[in-house]
Protein backbone atom coordinates (compact mmCIF):
# COMPACT_ATOMS: atom_id res chain seq x y z
CA UNK A 1 0.00 0.00 0.00
CA UNK A 2 1.25 3.08 -1.01
CA UNK A 3 0.65 6.52 1.11
CA UNK A 4 1.18 10.18 0.90
CA UNK A 5 0.57 11.68 4.09
CA UNK A 6 -0.34 15.70 2.76
CA UNK A 7 0.77 17.93 6.30
CA UNK A 8 3.97 17.27 7.92
CA UNK A 9 3.10 19.07 11.40
CA UNK A 10 3.78 17.26 14.72
CA UNK A 11 0.52 15.13 14.11
CA UNK A 12 1.15 14.53 10.66
CA UNK A 13 4.64 13.95 10.31
CA UNK A 14 4.49 11.32 13.09
CA UNK A 15 1.99 9.70 11.38
CA UNK A 16 3.88 9.41 8.59
CA UNK A 17 7.04 8.21 10.62
CA UNK A 18 5.17 5.33 12.42
CA UNK A 19 3.89 4.32 8.93
CA UNK A 20 6.88 3.85 7.12
CA UNK A 21 8.34 2.27 10.41
CA UNK A 22 4.85 -0.41 10.03
CA UNK A 23 6.49 -1.00 6.24
CA UNK A 24 4.21 0.75 4.52
CA UNK A 25 5.55 3.05 0.96
CA UNK A 26 5.35 6.26 2.44
CA UNK A 27 5.33 9.95 0.71
CA UNK A 28 5.26 13.08 2.85
CA UNK A 29 3.83 16.04 1.59
CA UNK A 30 3.92 20.15 2.67
CA UNK A 31 3.77 23.51 1.61
CA UNK A 32 6.79 24.27 3.87
CA UNK A 33 10.52 23.65 3.41
CA UNK A 34 11.38 23.35 6.53
CA UNK A 35 8.41 20.76 7.34
CA UNK A 36 10.07 18.54 4.10
CA UNK A 37 13.46 18.90 5.34
CA UNK A 38 12.84 17.93 8.62
CA UNK A 39 10.85 14.88 7.77
CA UNK A 40 13.34 13.87 4.90
CA UNK A 41 16.64 14.42 7.40
CA UNK A 42 14.32 11.36 8.91
CA UNK A 43 14.37 8.93 6.20
CA UNK A 44 10.88 10.23 4.88
CA UNK A 45 10.31 11.05 1.52
CA UNK A 46 9.38 14.45 0.99
CA UNK A 47 7.78 16.46 -1.62
CA UNK A 48 6.15 19.93 -2.46
CA UNK A 49 2.45 19.44 -3.16
CA UNK A 50 2.76 19.87 -6.52
CA UNK A 51 5.21 16.69 -6.80
CA UNK A 52 2.85 14.07 -5.08
CA UNK A 53 3.12 10.52 -6.41
CA UNK A 54 0.71 8.33 -8.24
CA UNK A 55 -0.66 6.57 -4.21
CA UNK A 56 -3.26 4.48 -2.88
CA UNK A 57 -3.74 6.56 0.03
CA UNK A 58 -4.04 9.68 0.28
CA UNK A 59 -4.10 10.66 4.17
CA UNK A 60 -4.31 14.61 5.33
CA UNK A 61 -3.63 15.96 8.56
CA UNK A 62 -4.57 19.64 8.28
CA UNK A 63 -5.59 22.91 10.46
CA UNK A 64 -8.83 23.18 9.03
CA UNK A 65 -11.62 22.57 6.57
CA UNK A 66 -10.59 25.04 4.13
CA UNK A 67 -7.09 23.52 4.00
CA UNK A 68 -8.52 20.45 3.03
CA UNK A 69 -10.71 21.85 0.65
CA UNK A 70 -7.94 23.58 -1.20
CA UNK A 71 -5.94 20.56 -1.38
CA UNK A 72 -8.87 18.33 -2.51
CA UNK A 73 -9.88 20.82 -5.24
CA UNK A 74 -7.54 23.04 -6.16
CA UNK A 75 -3.74 22.95 -4.90
CA UNK A 76 -2.90 20.12 -5.27
CA UNK A 77 -6.36 19.14 -6.72
CA UNK A 78 -7.16 15.46 -5.35
CA UNK A 79 -10.29 15.24 -7.62
CA UNK A 80 -8.20 15.50 -10.19
CA UNK A 81 -4.83 14.02 -9.20
CA UNK A 82 -5.31 10.81 -7.24
CA UNK A 83 -5.70 7.37 -9.26
CA UNK A 84 -9.29 6.38 -9.50
CA UNK A 85 -10.36 3.71 -6.81
CA UNK A 86 -7.70 5.55 -4.11
CA UNK A 87 -8.98 6.48 -0.72
CA UNK A 88 -8.78 9.88 0.53
CA UNK A 89 -8.22 9.86 4.47
CA UNK A 90 -9.37 13.24 6.40
CA UNK A 91 -7.56 12.84 9.70
CA UNK A 92 -7.69 16.44 10.30
CA UNK A 93 -11.06 18.09 13.14
CA UNK A 94 -13.16 19.37 10.35
CA UNK A 95 -16.49 21.25 9.55
CA UNK A 96 -18.76 17.48 9.30
CA UNK A 97 -20.76 19.86 6.61
CA UNK A 98 -17.96 20.89 3.97
CA UNK A 99 -16.51 16.95 4.79
CA UNK A 100 -19.61 15.66 3.67
CA UNK A 101 -19.97 18.03 0.98
CA UNK A 102 -15.98 16.90 -0.10
CA UNK A 103 -17.03 13.22 0.02
CA UNK A 104 -19.90 13.76 -2.25
CA UNK A 105 -17.24 14.98 -4.67
CA UNK A 106 -14.52 12.32 -3.78
CA UNK A 107 -16.67 9.63 -4.32
CA UNK A 108 -18.23 11.16 -7.96
CA UNK A 109 -15.11 11.53 -9.12
CA UNK A 110 -13.97 7.90 -8.40
CA UNK A 111 -12.59 7.96 -5.47
CA UNK A 112 -13.35 6.60 -1.85
CA UNK A 113 -13.37 8.88 1.04
CA UNK A 114 -12.66 8.13 4.67
CA UNK A 115 -12.86 10.78 7.45
CA UNK A 116 -11.01 9.87 10.71
CA UNK A 117 -10.15 12.50 13.53
CA UNK A 118 -7.89 11.21 16.14
CA UNK A 119 -7.15 11.74 19.31
CA UNK A 120 -3.67 10.63 21.37
CA UNK A 121 -1.68 13.43 20.28
CA UNK A 122 1.59 13.62 18.80
CA UNK A 123 3.02 10.90 21.33
CA UNK A 124 0.26 8.47 20.08
CA UNK A 125 1.01 9.48 16.31
CA UNK A 126 4.65 8.87 17.16
CA UNK A 127 3.31 5.17 18.82
CA UNK A 128 0.80 3.96 16.45
CA UNK A 129 -1.12 4.64 19.95
CA UNK A 130 -4.00 6.78 18.30
CA UNK A 131 -7.78 6.77 18.70
CA UNK A 132 -9.71 7.02 15.85
CA UNK A 133 -13.36 8.36 14.82
CA UNK A 134 -14.03 7.04 11.17
CA UNK A 135 -16.74 8.09 9.16
CA UNK A 136 -17.43 6.33 5.30
CA UNK A 137 -18.15 2.90 3.48
CA UNK A 138 -17.29 -0.13 6.03
CA UNK A 139 -15.66 -1.77 2.61
CA UNK A 140 -12.89 1.43 2.59
CA UNK A 141 -12.57 0.45 6.50
CA UNK A 142 -11.88 -2.92 5.50
CA UNK A 143 -9.73 -1.96 2.94
CA UNK A 144 -7.52 0.30 4.65
CA UNK A 145 -7.51 -1.72 8.30
CA UNK A 146 -3.45 -2.77 7.93
CA UNK A 147 -3.12 1.05 7.75
CA UNK A 148 -5.54 1.82 10.33
CA UNK A 149 -4.16 -0.67 12.72
CA UNK A 150 -0.53 0.70 12.20
CA UNK A 151 -1.28 3.95 13.47
CA UNK A 152 -3.91 3.09 16.05
CA UNK A 153 -5.11 1.00 19.24
CA UNK A 154 -8.30 1.32 18.32
CA UNK A 155 -10.71 2.73 15.76
CA UNK A 156 -14.20 2.98 15.64
CA UNK A 157 -16.95 3.41 12.83
CA UNK A 158 -19.33 5.59 13.85
CA UNK A 159 -21.68 6.12 10.21
CA UNK A 160 -21.15 7.31 6.79
CA UNK A 161 -18.79 10.44 5.83
CA UNK A 162 -19.22 13.25 7.70
CA UNK A 163 -19.90 10.85 11.14
CA UNK A 164 -16.59 10.83 12.43
CA UNK A 165 -16.34 14.75 12.14
CA UNK A 166 -19.44 14.99 14.31
CA UNK A 167 -18.57 12.56 16.75
CA UNK A 168 -14.75 13.78 16.96
CA UNK A 169 -16.67 17.77 17.61
CA UNK A 170 -18.28 16.44 20.27
CA UNK A 171 -15.40 14.54 21.96
CA UNK A 172 -13.60 17.31 21.75
CA UNK A 173 -16.34 19.48 23.38
CA UNK A 174 -16.57 16.92 26.08
CA UNK A 175 -12.47 17.42 26.63
CA UNK A 176 -12.86 21.36 26.83
CA UNK A 177 -16.04 21.17 29.24
CA UNK A 178 -13.78 18.98 31.62
CA UNK A 179 -10.87 20.80 31.98
CA UNK A 180 -13.16 23.77 33.02
CA UNK A 181 -15.09 21.44 35.46
CA UNK A 182 -12.46 19.31 36.93
CA UNK A 183 -9.90 22.51 37.20
CA UNK A 184 -12.67 23.79 39.04
CA UNK A 185 -13.61 21.04 41.62
CA UNK A 186 -9.99 20.70 42.14
CA UNK A 187 -9.92 24.26 42.90
CA UNK A 188 -12.73 24.07 45.06
CA UNK A 189 -10.52 21.40 47.14
CA UNK A 190 -7.36 23.58 47.34
CA UNK A 191 -9.32 26.58 48.68
CA UNK A 192 -10.59 24.06 51.40
CA UNK A 193 -6.78 22.26 52.00
CA UNK A 194 -6.75 19.82 50.23
CA UNK A 195 -3.64 18.83 48.29
CA UNK A 196 -4.93 19.02 44.16
CA UNK A 197 -3.01 15.38 43.95
CA UNK A 198 -4.79 13.94 46.73
CA UNK A 199 -8.34 15.73 45.51
CA UNK A 200 -7.75 13.74 41.54
CA UNK A 201 -6.45 10.39 43.56
CA UNK A 202 -9.83 10.55 45.15
CA UNK A 203 -11.62 11.59 42.22
CA UNK A 204 -10.19 9.34 39.88
CA UNK A 205 -11.17 6.42 42.44
CA UNK A 206 -14.89 7.72 42.20
CA UNK A 207 -17.24 8.23 39.49
CA UNK A 208 -16.34 11.76 38.91
CA UNK A 209 -12.99 10.73 36.88
CA UNK A 210 -12.33 11.42 32.94
CA UNK A 211 -9.80 11.12 30.65
CA UNK A 212 -9.07 14.66 31.81
CA UNK A 213 -8.37 14.03 35.61
CA UNK A 214 -6.54 10.52 34.67
CA UNK A 215 -3.97 11.39 32.18
CA UNK A 216 -3.85 15.52 31.50
CA UNK A 217 -3.77 16.88 35.35
CA UNK A 218 -0.87 14.54 36.24
CA UNK A 219 0.76 14.36 32.67
CA UNK A 220 0.30 18.32 31.64
CA UNK A 221 -1.11 20.72 34.12
CA UNK A 222 0.20 19.56 37.77
CA UNK A 223 3.56 18.64 36.26
CA UNK A 224 3.52 22.18 34.67
CA UNK A 225 4.84 20.67 31.80
CA UNK A 226 2.05 22.12 29.09
CA UNK A 227 3.36 20.38 25.89
CA UNK A 228 0.65 18.14 24.93
CA UNK A 229 1.30 19.59 21.21
CA UNK A 230 -2.66 20.61 21.06
CA UNK A 231 -2.63 24.25 21.16
CA UNK A 232 -5.70 26.46 22.96
CA UNK A 233 -6.38 27.97 19.31
CA UNK A 234 -7.22 24.61 17.76
CA UNK A 235 -9.70 24.05 21.25
CA UNK A 236 -11.26 27.37 20.31
CA UNK A 237 -11.64 26.53 16.37
CA UNK A 238 -13.21 22.82 17.45
CA UNK A 239 -15.74 24.53 20.15
CA UNK A 240 -16.77 27.24 17.28
CA UNK A 241 -17.08 24.36 15.18
CA UNK A 242 -19.23 22.42 17.56
CA UNK A 243 -21.85 25.32 18.23
CA UNK A 244 -22.46 25.56 14.67
CA UNK A 245 -22.94 22.20 14.14
CA UNK A 246 -25.28 22.66 17.83
CA UNK A 247 -27.13 25.16 16.05
CA UNK A 248 -27.39 23.86 12.56
CA UNK A 249 -29.41 20.97 14.24
CA UNK A 250 -31.77 23.67 15.82
CA UNK A 251 -30.64 22.21 19.57
CA UNK A 252 -31.55 24.78 21.49
CA UNK A 253 -28.81 26.95 23.64
CA UNK A 254 -26.97 25.23 26.67
CA UNK A 255 -24.13 23.89 28.55
CA UNK A 256 -22.29 24.11 24.74
CA UNK A 257 -22.78 27.75 24.68
CA UNK A 258 -21.42 28.28 27.86
CA UNK A 259 -18.42 26.13 27.48
CA UNK A 260 -17.25 28.19 24.23
CA UNK A 261 -17.66 31.36 25.95
CA UNK A 262 -15.74 30.50 28.80
CA UNK A 263 -13.27 29.30 26.24
CA UNK A 264 -13.36 32.46 24.63
CA UNK A 265 -13.65 34.70 27.57
CA UNK A 266 -10.03 35.94 28.10
CA UNK A 267 -7.87 35.26 23.93
CA UNK A 268 -4.75 36.41 25.78
CA UNK A 269 -5.06 34.21 28.64
CA UNK A 270 -4.12 31.82 27.46
CA UNK A 271 -3.47 32.26 24.31
CA UNK A 272 -4.08 30.85 20.81
CA UNK A 273 -0.58 29.74 21.00
CA UNK A 274 -0.88 28.27 24.62
CA UNK A 275 -1.34 24.47 25.42
CA UNK A 276 -4.79 23.98 25.64
CA UNK A 277 -4.42 22.49 28.98
CA UNK A 278 -3.24 26.17 30.36
CA UNK A 279 -6.85 27.10 30.69
CA UNK A 280 -7.39 24.78 33.61
CA UNK A 281 -3.89 25.74 34.91
CA UNK A 282 -4.89 29.33 35.08
CA UNK A 283 -7.83 28.45 37.21
CA UNK A 284 -5.82 26.22 39.41
CA UNK A 285 -3.41 28.16 39.82
CA UNK A 286 -5.40 31.00 40.72
CA UNK A 287 -7.03 29.03 43.59
CA UNK A 288 -3.67 27.69 45.29
CA UNK A 289 -2.59 30.98 45.37
CA UNK A 290 -5.19 32.24 47.22
CA UNK A 291 -4.89 29.59 49.62
CA UNK A 292 -1.37 30.55 49.67
CA UNK A 293 -1.87 33.74 51.08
Amino acid sequence: MKICVIGLGQMGGNMALTLQAAGFDVTGSDLFDSARLCLAEQGLPAVAPDQLPPCDVYLLSLPTSAQVREVIETSPGLLGLAPKGSVIVDTSTSDPVVSRELAAKVQAAGLAWLDAPVSGGPKGAATGKLGMLLGGESATIERLAPMLDAMSARYTHVGGPGSGHVVKLANNYLCAAHLLTTAEAVAMAARAGVDPAACLAGLNSGSGRSAVSEVNFPEWILSGRFDSGFTTGLMRKDLRLARDAAERLDMPPGLLQAVVEAWHADPESPADSDDFNRIAGALLAAATEENAS
